[in-house]
């Protein structure tokens, strides 16, 4: 099974999904849909209610959901129960609730997107565009940040090539990085900008997100001229690319005497708005 956590959004509500590339379908957190359907205090408790009576009356729904590993509050990845578009049509049957046809049509438009998608990637970056404005960045900001998708993809694409595995290689190359050119590992930059699940980059400057393009891209440049054999080598190979940035960033606070690396985040930049960007370029397929 080839999978890619994601998040989507019903009427401003989370409901954590995976796409199983292989089977070509979602697979959705019920306990999301659970809670989106009942607006339930206690949506967990409801599904385990819910499960045991579907169990009872045979429901095959009840005994072949099946578990992925999701996301959760605490930024840890449990198994969860869930289940694919099919399956949820006839979870939403088991529960009264006056959005049940409203979620279902948003169920159905979720699934024509991702196969839209498929066939035009473009159009992944065409809705993140769309959401970005609507959020209110800058013309200029967005710009930055969706070139900054394509170069984080190219060099995670150059990771692969060198036979690096996703996760915690890619994590701890892309701290190695970040830390070089910013002094901060990504963990200790997203605490700086008072950040918990929002995504860093979706929260940075403008030029934050120049600096942060031209580390990964020197990391992705020096990467395909020495071609280095393994882990370790790759480690050395995204210091120095990092270090590229921190020239530049070095060279500009002293001109400017401002410091590049602040508290400045999205929320305060944009208003204030509620996790502004936690949601969008997790919808792409070129993401970080």
């Amino acid at each position: 099974m080839t999978v890619k956590n994601e998040i989507k959004l019903f009427e401003q509500k989370v409901v954590r999904s995976i796409w199983d590339a292989e089977q070509e379908k979602w697979f959705m957190s019920i306990v999301d849909v659970v809670s989106v359907l009942t607006e339930s205090p206690n949506p967990r408790k409801y599904w385990s209610v819910l499960k045991s009576r579907l169990k009872v009356e045979g429901s095959q729904l009840a005994t072949n959901c099946s578990q992925l590993k999701m996301k959760a509050s605490d930024g840890k990845f449990y198994l969860t129960d869930v289940a694919d578009s099919e399956q949820l049509f006839r979870l939403i049957q088991s529960i009264p609730s006056p959005k049940a046809e409203p979620f279902k049509l948003w169920l159905a438009k979720v699934a024509a997107e991702r196969l839209d998608e498929m066939q035009d990637p473009e159009l992944s970056i065409d809705r993140a565009l769309e959401q970005y404005m609507n959020l209110g960045y800058s013309e200029n900001w967005i710009n930055q940040r969706l070139k900054s998708i394509e170069i984080r993809k190219e060099l995670t694409d150059e990771w692969k090539k060198r036979g690096l595995k996703e996760g915690v290689q890619f994590a701890t190359l892309t701290d190695i990085i970040t830390k070089a050119w910013s002094d901060k590992t990504t963990k200790e930059y997203k605490i700086l900008k008072g950040l918990k699940k929002e995504n860093l980059r979706d929260n940075m400057t403008n030029t934050e997100l120049i600096l942060s393009m031209l580390a990964e891209a020197s990391t992705k440049d020096i990467s395909a001229a020495i071609e280095p054999e393994n882990f370790e080598a790759s480690k050395k190979v995204a210091k120095q690319g990092g270090n590229v940035a921190k020239v530049a960033l070095k060279e500009l606070e002293a001109r400017t005497g401002k410091k590049v690396v602040t508290s400045g985040n999205a929320k305060k930049l944009l208003g204030d708005k509620s996790n502004p960007t936690e949601h969008i370029v997790q919808s792409t397929k070129k993401k970080k």
